[in-house]
């Protein structure tokens, strides 16, 4: 089938989907000049892909673009009559069957509640009902963001009358650097110290296939954080440049007009200011538009922790798993993992915390203590006079060492209810780390750098 057939085919149900659409007068014949759209759409859609000729390619184009805004029209009042059929609106009105209209009244007040409310539905997902118990003090280092989050989160819910005049907190906060440095580890902090409605967003609750739709969330969600009950609510983007990156000349206009909203509702046109605190995190701030980044009022740089916070990481991570460590071994490995992030060390340490079992899985004899537990023996065999397995030995050879107390046997011979493994040690950790790598270069890090004596302030 050739490029011609596809938009001939096209302008065909466009003839069609126009007459249907003219004619209808019910809601399923309103659905049905609404499929008619589509198919017409998509056939001419995928016509234009293959059209050489401009002045024709930029016709259709234009063409498309009003058949796409009619199918959007006829979308709209196909959900606004669904949503006033379910809210049992009066069927009195002789409009409640007719074709979409701009008229006011009532009715429509009504129908544009059921949409708003539809929307909000999407959102209710972003709330954060329940606290997610990281305090500041689960946090290491980052004093300089901790104190800007503090200065303009806790501060005017604590002290209202300290902000008066001119001095306002601050209505947008960026935290920006490398992946896994605790940005969305900041915002949940920022989620338990505080009394605000938090919202926690990322692109796919804001992002719609429908056009139009998009903007309307983003303004739905900066209303429902205005609306909120109780002090100031946050309103948490995480990766906000995959929402609002750099304008550019081939972008779609669904992206742009987003990005206008965003623009619009971080300024807070017509709205108390104050009342809403954007709390934005990315990776690639000078992917950010420069818009955007005006708004964040407060960009604050997260770089990878130092030598003291890395050792309160590895504590923190290893909790109460059994181990043998001191202070002065964790002091060591807090200087041994220079360049990691939080997450690096993370990983690190769950490595380390499955070397006692792979000993046991290794292990080929057991000791057994006054308790009746077994614990693998560190070497094979554990003392030179432990009886050798022969190929040539009966099934019944007993090889408990008589000397050592070491049993021949492998873990899955260990009854499960008697196995303890051994705790972690501190040559666990160095073994892990001789194969770790950062996750972060030092072009990578530069390039923070760089980013945040231009724009940014650092936050360690």
């Amino acid at each position: 089938m050739s490029e011609n057939n596809f938009i001939e085919q096209g302008v065909g149900l466009v003839q069609k989907a126009i007459e249907a659409d003219n004619a209808a007068k019910e809601p399923d014949e309103y659905e049905a000049a609404l499929n008619l759209y589509k198919d017409a759409l998509q056939r001419l859609t995928l016509g234009l892909k293959y059209e050489k000729n401009e002045a024709r390619k930029k016709l259709l184009m234009e063409r498309v673009g009003g058949y796409m805004k009619r199918a959007e029209e006829l979308k709209d009042h196909i959900d606004k009559e669904s949503g006033a059929n379910q809210n049992d609106s009066e069927s009195s009105n002789p409009q409640s069957g007719g074709s979409p209209s701009k008229e006011g009244g009532e009715g429509e007040r009504k129908e544009l509640d059921a949409e708003t409310q539809k929307l909000r539905g999407a959102l209710a997902g972003a709330v954060v009902a329940e606290k997610p118990n990281v305090r500041w003090d689960d946090i290491a280092g980052l004093e300089g963001a901790k104190e800007s989050l503090k200065e303009t989160v806790i501060l005017p819910v604590m002290f209202p009358q300290l902000f008066v005049g001119e001095r306002k907190p601050f209505k947008g906060i960026l935290l920006f650097g490398p992946p896994g440095t605790g940005k969305s580890f900041l915002a949940k902090a920022v989620a338990t110290e505080s009394n605000s409605t938090f919202f926690s967003v990322s692109s796919a609750d804001l992002i719609s296939k429908w056009q139009g739709e998009s903007e309307k969330l983003v303004r739905n969600l900066f209303e429902m954080a205005r609306e909120s009950e109780g002090s100031r609510a946050i309103i948490f983007i995480d990766e906000v440049d995959s929402l609002c990156g750099t304008r550019s000349e081939g972008e779609a206009d669904s992206s742009r007009r987003v990005k206008t909203e965003f623009l619009v509702q971080m300024d807070g046109v017509g709205k108390a200011e104050g009342s809403v605190l954007i709390l934005g995190a990315s990776n690639v701030p000078w992917d950010l538009d420069a818009a955007i980044r005006r708004r964040f009022e407060k960009r604050v740089y997260i770089s990878l922790p130092g030598p003291s916070a890395r050792t309160y990481m590895f504590k923190m991570n290893t909790g109460d798993t059994p181990n043998n460590l001191t202070d002065a071994d964790f002091d060591k490995l807090g200087k041994m993992s220079e360049g990691a992030s939080g997450s690096d060390i993370e990983v690190i340490v769950k490595e380390a915390l499955m070397e006692p079992l792979r000993r046991c899985q290794q292990a080929k004899q057991f000791f057994q203590d006054e308790n009746d537990k077994y614990w693998p023996c560190e070497k094979y065999p554990n003392c030179y006079l432990c009886t050798p397995k022969l190929t040539t030995d009966p099934p019944d050879t007993d090889y408990d060492c008589q000397y050592c107390g070491a049993k021949r046997m492998t873990l899955w011979d260990v009854p499960p209810e008697k196995l303890d493994a051994p705790p972690v040690r501190s040559s666990d950790f160095e073994n892990v780390m001789k194969h770790a790598f950062s996750t972060v270069s030092e072009e990578e890090l530069n390039r923070y750098k760089e980013w945040t004596a231009m724009f940014g302030q650092e936050g360690a």
